[in-house]
């Protein structure tokens, strides 16, 4: 029988890097709006410099507090992997900072997203090296384990499976599966070009269609007095 909670998968499968980079120019907003407004990230964890972030998912689930499985993770992602930690939004004790953040950007990682604190803030910010993390604590974490590599976690209200694209800019953070993303693709750029129409008219001082507010409201029975 299997070691459940203290566990190491070390690989999956992996989308091809062309999929991947179809994601590169889309908006993580436009692309949670085609994904039912329901999608994103929770708002708590945050980007910590203007770095955009995009790559597959290397799942690590952790201890509150604790960053042993974080560290084994280090070891065993590849070049382009995004490393997500789930560490159940526990915010009292770091769970990395400048060192693992350099560690990683030197094995080409493509970034960080850590339900959890970091620390080392400042360098944080001015790193070309994405990382959005749930807080800020100078208090370091524990190394005792157990944990799991490599398998579905909870991040931000979100479940990531290995190998899901994760996609994050300023606004926040979404994560796809692969075998969705085509469709999905199609549908963003769609939705994209739309919006671009749309601001291209408001430029030439061409107005909205606005006529669907007055219908919502009117089929929802508000009433409106002069």
């Amino acid at each position: 029988m299997s070691n459940l909670g203290f566990r190491i998968f070390t690989d999956f499968e992996r989308p091809s890097k062309e999929l991947v980079n179809e994601f590169r120019e889309l908006p993580v907003a436009n692309i949670d709006d085609n994904m039912g407004r329901i999608s994103a990230v929770d708002s708590a964890i945050k980007p910590y410099n203007k770095s955009k972030l995009l790559g597959p998912a290397f799942t690590v689930k952790v201890p509150q507090g604790d960053n042993l499985m974080f560290h084994k993770a280090l070891d065993l992602a590849k070049e382009g992997d995004v490393i997500v930690v789930a560490g159940f939004g526990y915010t009292e004790r770091a769970l990395c900072g400048e060192i693992m953040m350099n560690y990683a950007i030197m094995k080409k990682f493509a970034g960080f997203v850590i339900d959890g604190a970091i620390r080392d803030v400042d360098t944080t910010r001015g790193l070309d090296f994405p990382v959005y993390a749930r807080g800020v604590q100078p208090n370091g974490p524990y190394k005792n384990g157990p944990g799991e590599i490599n398998v579905p976690v909870s991040v931000g209200g979100q479940v990531v499976f290995p190998g899901d694209i994760v996609i994050g800019d300023e606004d926040g953070l979404i994560f796809v599966r692969p075998e969705e993303a085509p469709e999905l693709i199609e549908k963003v750029k769609a939705f994209n070009n739309n919006e671009k129409n749309i601001l291209g008219n408001l430029d030439k001082g061409i107005p909205m269609d606005r006529e669907w507010v007055d219908k919502t409201l009117n089929d929802r029975g508000c009433e409106i007095v002069e």
